[in-house]
């Protein structure tokens, strides 16, 4: 899932100051004054620019309680920028006492020997079952996991009302009877804007979350062991999206031609479909459009029927293993993984709390969100074993060319198939 992508949208006289900013940065030398405080030199991809997330204040409410020990936080540009800059940094032994992570950079930088064993950190056995795979690499806890992000179906709830529909569709039929009120009542039913390949793989695997999930909840333990399949699971989900279009919902000609992570935004902000698909990070940005607007799971089952919704890995902080100041790193990733301290960034990402114990924040905009992960009824996009960057890429390619008539439904699902086993 290329969530952080969205970053892309910020200026360039942004992402050029971030990276001046950047340059000047501390890295890992030992940052002791001469009365004992310390200065920790933390790097991250929120916290800046169009995502501040609340990471001020957080990192003010630390300082304040720990007075000997002072931030300095670099927000830097997500993706290729970021990967980049803290790629030689590490290599050199330049990078922040704290770097946020996320699963694929568990893994990587996991194996470069670039993370701390984090293990024995006071919060890593509250860590929930199913976001401790993602921290991990060999055995060891490498990372602190901020937070489980929804990615599903956003709805104007003005839009609807001008259809008569008055609740956003929990399941399929009544989703394509909702699309076909609007669409009669003048309104375009939704948007899917699928430039980069993004939305409509996202939107199948969010399918999937329910049609394929909600038979076998270890249906990823089981495709990695050999005993399930793409081709044979996730007919469904692939034939749901092209009845989108087959029906008149949606152009996926036009779709391909509208970038997802900044004029799909504008454009739903606008006023100008009633559904749209994105992550939940979105809402805040959304909200100020000044429409009501409801996030629900892709509602993709049968007749009467909940859907699961769909979860992913976000952010998370790391330890530099090369760190020299080590004990306030670790106490920094221990005070933002307090519900207290750490329901700050929730509440500004509308994000799941990745703890066992945590808090998960409610806002009306979320409720069926919530409801679902309360309920047990989501599933976490497995971004650290088969749906890793390059599947995703290849999927997106995939389903693309599937939609424009270029591919088959089999040779589509075989090719991500053979895209999700390539070693």
């Amino acid at each position: 899932m290329k969530r952080s992508r969205r970053g892309l949208a910020i200026a360039t006289t942004v992402v050029a100051m971030t990276m001046s900013l950047a340059a000047c940065g501390g890295g890992s030398s030992d940052s002791t004054a001469a009365d004992g405080t310390v200065t920790i030199h933390v790097e991250a991809w929120k916290g800046g620019g169009a995502e501040p997330a609340n990471v001020a204040e957080v990192n003010k409410a630390f300082e304040e309680a720990n007075p000997k020990i002072k931030v300095d936080f670099q927000y830097v540009t997500a993706n290729d920028t970021y990967t980049q800059k803290l790629q030689p940094e590490l290599l050199g032994g330049k990078a922040g006492d704290v770097i946020m992570v996320d699963s694929s950079k568990v893994q990587k930088w996991g194996d470069s020997g670039y993370l701390a064993d984090l293990s024995k950190e006071s919060w890593a056995d509250k860590i929930s079952d199913g976001a401790k795979p993602f921290v991990q690499n060999g055995g060891k806890t490498l990372a602190m996991p901020m937070e489980l992000v929804g990615i599903g179906l956003y709805a104007n709830t003005d839009l609807l009302k001008k259809a008569g529909i008055t609740e956003v569709p929990a399941d399929w039929p009544t989703f394509l009877d909702d699309l076909g009120k609007l669409k009669a009542a003048g309104v375009n039913p939704i948007a899917l804007p699928d430039k980069a390949g993004w939305t409509a793989q996202s939107a199948f695997q969010a399918s999937g979350s329910t049609l394929v999930y909600q038979k076998n909840k270890r249906w990823d333990s089981d495709f990695l062991a050999g005993k399930a399949s793409i081709p044979s699971d996730w007919q469904e989900p692939l034939n749901q999206l092209k009845a989108l279009g087959d029906q008149g919902y949606v152009n996926w000609k036009n779709e391909l031609g509208v970038d997802e992570w900044a004029q799909g935004s504008q454009d739903f902000m606008a006023g100008k479909s009633a559904f749209w698909y994105q992550g939940a990070w979105q809402i805040s940005n959304v909200k100020k459009a000044g429409f009501p607007v409801s996030f629900a799971p892709w509602p993709a089952g049968a007749a009467g029927t909940q859907p699961n919704a769909m979860f992913f890995p976000g952010t998370m902080w790391g330890v530099n293993s090369q760190s020299k100041n080590t004990d306030a790193a670790r106490k920094y990733v221990e005070f933002w993984s307090q519900a207290q301290n750490l329901s700050k960034f929730l509440d500004a990402e509308h994000g799941a709390s990745p703890f066992a114990d945590g808090t998960t924040p409610t806002a009306p905009e979320t409720t069926a969100f919530t409801d679902a992960f309360s309920n047990g009824r989501y599933r976490l996009m497995p971004a650290n074993t088969w749906l890793s960057g390059p599947t995703e890429t290849a999927a997106g390619t995939a389903v693309q060319a599937f939609l424009l008539g270029q591919k088959s439904a089999d040779q589509t699902l075989k090719d991500i198939q053979t895209a999700a086993t390539a070693k």
